[in-house]
């Protein structure tokens, strides 16, 4: 169906039909939307012909296609036809206008750019149906204001704007207007268009250089005088105003060398401002010539060299001459002298000038400073004369220089000031002294001495090396006391020759520097009783001639050590005698031997003892009258007995026979045991072994891999007399040694076996 059809309708679009009218009567109907649904009553069907109308236009862009259901029934309401899918689509007409984005579009493009730089891009839209003419745009650019030159091409499918010259200049003209248009059916003159305005804004770039508005410039200044502006110098540029481009830079080439001129730049104007930092001197210099330059702030865009294109201007300044009081220069004069001079001699003093007639006459000198109180100053002519005697190791001179302050002035009073330094000669006026006058030698250490350390104010010429020697007293022994050895040229070390006890000892020691200038320095000798010179303690016995008792730290520490051991020494013993007493003996030592017997005997058994639990316990001789007195004989008739352990330590009497019977507990004992005879019950014995033995056989049990241990506990069958010996394996509660006297008594068979036990 067409868009926007113009009718007439109802407009007939299609007929639809059923095979089967040909057998019955057939009612055509038809559902879907633009019938029973949205836009309602657009379509409808014919009863009985089945021709389908359309009742008013559609637009396709509102609704581009209707899917309805047609259906053929009979009069009593019999389908013999499956429902019929309709799809009616509208076909599209070109009825809409292309439409841009933005009603007017607006770009900014650098000046001077290259031709094909990217400017902008425009966009439009079209309703009509894609993919075909109705929607295929093409762009073009109408008109361009100002007209020429052309400076701009656009893309006519993508509707990009690109630049097609290079002659875009900001100060020429800084904006562009674009006259834009779009067009369907791919821009043929039947297609519908539509036009924009795209303003083109050009951006400014440092594409000119400021220049100077004259190239020479003159201006004055006065003598002496700084921080006062003397010019202001001007400059162009067409470059946007207020921007990096435009803004200068001035800086001074050549003619400040003595930096007496600055240059800096006004903000608000852009002009130069020359001002002056530092006094100049018209005697020194009456003209100064300048040659200023200027730059942008912003880096200039074009190619080529920038120095060769800056603008330059000379700037001469005229120096301006004032009368000026006195000169003070130097500022800082030195004179030389021996410290030795005698007083009242006369030496050159400080000297001022005038910078008009380059004279010291009538001139003033007044002296300002004088730590010392040392010289008198001539007023008149400034030479200075000793008042006092000069001393170059004095406290307040350094480097052996004297400084004193002067002023001079002239008849108007204008003056000046100045520093006048006495460079003080030294002379050999003093002896090698030493500073430290206590010195301490620890006797105990190995090589019991002290170092004495010279010291000589004079200069080094005047000084090292020294010489020590012991002054000697009449009616003393000092040189065959004490004695000197030289360490360096500066330092000696100090022995004793005898065994002296402890205490102080006063001695003189004279050192003399290399041209026999010397000086007598008394020292006091502590002879102490110690490792380090800070461990140095007097004591108040025989030895020490009386002193104060003074203990040193490690002392002190070693005594609270010593009283903290014992302390700890003591409690051990009283905690350990309060549990050995809390823990009665219940059993001897030997009983721990009448454990259970792991062996192999070929001889008849031995007295044992049979217990209702099958425990069986050997006894040998007088180690079984210890336990319960003498027992009877066991089972001698060639019977077998076996004992069988079972893990976790229970063990069970599995048969005690003798000729082929089964015997009791008392038959086992082989006759009558007085057991009311023994010095423990039968309850304590088994109370005390039950569980040690149980826990020895769980021991035996595993190893450490958890695999049986080499001598378990295993099953023997009896072969005559057993053992006196008790096991040696894991389950033995025998000590080391107690107990193994009955070793020497063993058969020869026994005797290797014995000693293996010993060794263990």
């Amino acid at each position: 169906m067409q868009e926007n059809s113009l009718g007439p309708f109802p407009l007939f679009l299609q007929q639809i039909q059923s095979d089967t009218a040909q057998n019955y009567t057939i009612f055509y109907s038809i559902r879907g939307p633009g019938v029973d649904r949205e836009p309602k009553n657009l379509f409808y069907v014919e009863r009985d012909t089945g021709n389908l109308f359309c009742t008013r236009p559609v637009d396709r862009e509102e609704y581009e296609s209707f899917e309805l259901i047609a259906f053929a029934t009979t009069p009593d309401g019999y389908t013999p036809e499956l429902p019929l899918p309709l799809v009616i689509r509208i076909e599209d007409e070109n009825d809409n206008y292309p439409i841009f984005t933005e009603k007017t579009y607006v770009f900014t493009i650098s000046e001077n750019c290259r031709v094909g730089s990217t400017v902008g891009q425009v966009c439009a839209t079209d309703k009509d149906e894609p993919d075909t003419m109705h929607t295929r745009l093409k762009y073009s650019i109408i008109e361009q204001l100002p007209a020429y030159p052309t400076l701009f091409s656009m893309h006519p499918t993508t509707g990009v704007i690109t630049t097609s010259s290079s002659q875009l200049d900001r100060e020429l003209i800084d904006k562009y207007q674009l006259k834009i248009k779009v067009q369907d059916m791919d821009g043929q003159y039947f297609g519908l268009q539509t036009t924009s305005i795209c303003i083109i804004n050009i951006d400014d770039v440092n594409d000119n250089l400021p220049t100077f508005t004259r190239t020479s410039y003159v201006a004055s200044v006065e003598e002496n005088t700084v921080d006062v502006e003397i010019l202001r110098v001007t400059v162009e540029d067409k470059d946007l105003m207020n921007t990096a481009n435009w803004r200068a830079n001035y800086t001074i080439l050549k003619g400040n060398e003595n930096e007496n001129f600055k240059i800096v730049t006004d903000p608000k104007t852009n002009e130069g401002i020359l001002c002056v930092v530092k006094p100049l001197n018209y005697e020194e210099r009456k003209q100064v010539d300048l040659q200023i330059v200027v730059v942008n702030e912003a880096p200039y865009s074009k190619e080529g060299s920038l120095r060769s294109t800056m603008s330059t201007a000379t700037v001469t300044v005229n120096v301006k001459n004032q009368d000026e009081g006195p000169e003070c220069s130097p500022r800082v004069q030195t004179i030389q002298t021996k410290e030795n001079v005698p007083v009242g001699t006369e030496i050159q003093g400080y000297k001022a000038y005038d910078p008009e007639t380059r004279s010291s006459s009538g001139i003033r000198y007044k002296k300002l400073s004088d730590p010392k109180e040392w010289v008198r100053i001539n007023e008149n002519t400034g030479s200075i004369t000793i008042f006092r005697n000069l001393d170059r190791e004095a406290e307040m001179i350094r480097g052996g220089i004297y400084n004193i302050t002067i002023l001079a002035s002239d008849k108007d009073g204008r003056s000046c000031t100045g520093t006048l330094g006495i460079i003080l000669q030294d002379v050999n006026d003093n002896g090698p002294s030493i500073p430290k006058h206590t010195v301490v030698i620890c006797k105990t250490v190995l090589s019991p001495s002290v170092d004495i350390v010279a010291i000589d104010p004079d200069e080094p010429i005047n000084g090292p090396p020294f010489d020590f020697r012991l002054e000697n007293i009449p009616d003393s022994d000092i040189e065959r006391t004490w004695r000197l050895t030289k360490i360096n040229d500066t330092a000696a070390r100090l022995f004793y020759e005898k065994d002296l006890p402890f205490g102080t000892y006063r001695i003189s020691v004279r050192v003399a520097d290399r041209h026999g200038r010397s000086l007598i320095t008394p020292l006091n000798v502590l002879l102490c009783d110690c490792v380090t010179e800070n461990d140095c303690t007097l004591r108040t016995d025989a030895r020490t001639g009386g002193g104060d008792v003074r203990l040193g730290k490690w002392a002190i520490l070693a005594i609270l050590l010593g009283i903290a051991l014992l302390f700890c020494i003591l409690f051990t013993l009283v905690c350990g005698g309060t549990g050995a007493a809390k823990q009665p003996k219940v059993f001897p030592d030997d009983l721990a031997q009448q454990n259970l017997i792991v062996s192999n005997t070929e001889a008849p058994g031995d007295d044992k003892i049979c217990s209702t639990d099958g425990f069986t316990t050997h006894t040998v001789g007088s180690l079984a009258q210890g336990v319960c007195g003498t027992m009877g004989s066991g089972v001698k008739n060639g019977g077998q007995e076996s004992i069988e352990m079972v893990k976790g330590g229970h063990q069970t009497l599995e048969s005690c026979r003798g000729t082929g019977h089964h015997h009791t507990l008392d038959s086992c004992r082989g006759g009558h045991v007085e057991v009311d005879t023994c010095r423990y019950t039968y309850s304590e014995w088994h109370n005390f072994t039950q569980p040690r033995l149980g826990e020895k056989v769980q021991l035996c049990n595993q190893d450490d891999k958890h695999k049986h241990a080499q001598d378990y506990v295993l099953t023997y069958n009896y072969e005559g007399k057993g053992s006196v010996a008790g096991s040696i394996g894991c389950c033995s509660e025998r000590q080391e040694e107690d107990g193994l006297e009955f070793l020497d008594h063993l058969e020869p068979k026994f005797r290797t076996l014995a000693e293996a036990c010993i060794k263990r």
